[in-house]
């Protein structure tokens, strides 16, 4: 059986004990087993730190592996916003984050994500790093609130951009296909953000808001 590059890249590193403990956990509530891969999730925890983030907000907390690896990132007193449409997915998520350690470092906000969005801006909240991992329909939206809450010099990640080979092949389009390329898009051309997408695992896009 022929090894991908992701697999050869993974088997590089051991198992780490609370993202394994996540992802059982994740599969014992059958919840969708969607989280971030393992290798964009070490990129995650570095990107973090590397901007020297503060305040995070995450777009979709899942089981909270994504959670976990943002957190770890984090400095100082920093904090993790979660925002999470079902409550028994964020008691999941933050029942693993108070196992890996982060539990007073993790708040969630829940209910649907524009309306939680929306009200962050109007309280005035400000952000140094952004994750998007949620429902794709929303990434265009959630892109367009990530620029509005973003402290000068903000990190935007999106994962999941390619859609496991929806997003290039011109067949598709779906409404999560659509609002994919259109992030996409406005990732690479619009002029407030620097930006790149790799497309390793199943695609990863990253953005600094100028």
């Amino acid at each position: 059986m022929k090894v991908t590059d992701e697999q050869y890249v993974d088997g590089l590193y051991g198992e780490d004990a609370d993202l394994a403990r996540t992802k059982k956990g994740i599969a014992e509530k059958g919840m969708p087993d969607i989280s971030i891969s393992d290798g964009y999730g070490r990129l995650l925890t570095m990107l973090v730190q590397l901007a020297g983030a503060k305040n995070v907000l995450e777009i979709g907390a899942l089981g909270g592996y994504s959670g976990i690896c943002l957190a770890r990132g984090l400095g100082e007193g920093g904090l993790l916003t979660s925002l999470e449409l079902k409550a028994e997915y964020a008691e999941v998520a933050l029942t693993h984050m108070k196992e890996a350690g982060f539990g007073d470092a993790v708040e969630y906000v829940i209910g649907d994500a524009k309306e939680s969005l929306a009200q962050l801006k109007e309280e005035g909240r400000r952000f140094d790093f952004f994750f998007i991992d949620a429902d794709k329909d929303g990434y265009p939206v959630y892109l367009d609130y990530a620029i509005q809450l973003a402290n000068p010099g903000a990190v935007i990640v999106g994962d999941n951009v390619l859609l496991r080979g929806r997003t290039i092949n011109p067949e598709k389009g779906g409404p999560a296909v659509l609002s994919v390329r259109a992030f996409n898009e406005r990732i690479a051309s619009d002029e407030r953000l620097t930006s790149t997408v790799l497309p390793g695992y199943d695609g990863l896009a990253i953005a600094i808001v100028r």
